[in-house]
């Protein structure tokens, strides 16, 4: 079995302030390894189902996060940027047998974590037909345009029961609760177990079951904080702007509609 795992920090137990989750600062590098401990529990839950062969995607700032030794020798890490449209997803292909994502967080226009943002805080809130997209719906999407199913979420509570409600197949672990500025998280050992045995038992559950719905049509929406950045937007081909600070673009293609929002974000 191949599984891809996708690896971000605002979703980290504990995690709380900005300054956690930025490299220089004094707080980073405990959270830095507890994000990496949560990638190589999931990995390491995998590796006890059967699964043979895992690509880890550092998906958080500079892409440089995750401290390689203290994952498993049987996976692979992708560090960096792609440079392509597949971003927090790059290096996923058809064929894998499933996807992970550990450390995820809450959308912008979600109050369920006080570090909730859309790939960047620019944003209000990015919407995708209508519904609240955090970056894990994104991602989700890619994986399920490439036919991979999504097997474990692990995170805040509102972005584990977001997914739920999507999907109630999907395993999720919910490691902190938001509570305005602040957070109540479990203890990260705990974390860590929880993690693991989510991820071994999400190795083993039908593909089928594990898909993320796929639409045939996709309306993406975009409120920015600034009016000034949807007047550059509707610049984009097919990109129409709706009001001071919005736009609108619409697509029957998934790829088309993950190029625009790596051009618009």
């Amino acid at each position: 079995m191949k599984l891809f795992l996708s690896a971000d920090i605002e979703g980290t137990t504990g995690i709380t302030l900005w300054d956690e989750t930025e490299n220089g600062h004094s707080r980073y590098a405990y959270f830095q390894q507890q994000m990496t401990r949560e990638a190589a529990a999931a990995c390491q839950g995998a590796l006890d189902a059967g699964c043979d062969e895992i690509l880890v995607k550092d998906a958080h700032d500079s892409a440089c996060n995750l401290i390689p030794s203290l994952l498993p020798e049987e996976i692979r890490i992708f560090r960096g940027w792609g440079s392509d449209i597949m971003s927090m997803m790059a290096g996923l292909e058809k064929g894998y047998d499933g996807v992970m994502f550990t450390g995820y967080h809450s959308g912008a226009g979600m109050d369920t974590n006080p570090l909730s943002h859309t790939m960047n805080t620019k944003n209000n809130y990015v919407k995708i037909n209508g519904m609240i997209a955090p970056e894990l719906m994104i991602n989700s999407l890619t994986a399920a345009y490439l036919g991979v199913p999504v097997r474990l979420v692990t995170g805040d509570k509102g972005l584990c029961d977001w997914m739920k409600a999507v999907n109630p197949n999907i395993e999720t672990v919910a490691v902190s609760e938001g509570r305005g500025r602040g957070s109540i998280s479990i203890h990260p050992d705990k974390a860590v177990r929880l993690i693991r045995e989510a991820a071994c038992r999400a190795m083993q559950k039908p593909a089928a079951d594990c898909m993320f719905p796929l639409p045939a049509h996709f309306t993406v929406e975009i409120s920015y904080k600034d009016h000034f950045r949807a007047k550059s937007a509707a610049a984009y081909p097919g990109v129409r702007q709706t009001g001071p600070a919005a736009v609108v673009f619409e697509t029957d293609g998934w790829m088309d509609a993950l190029r625009t929002l790596d051009f618009v974000l």
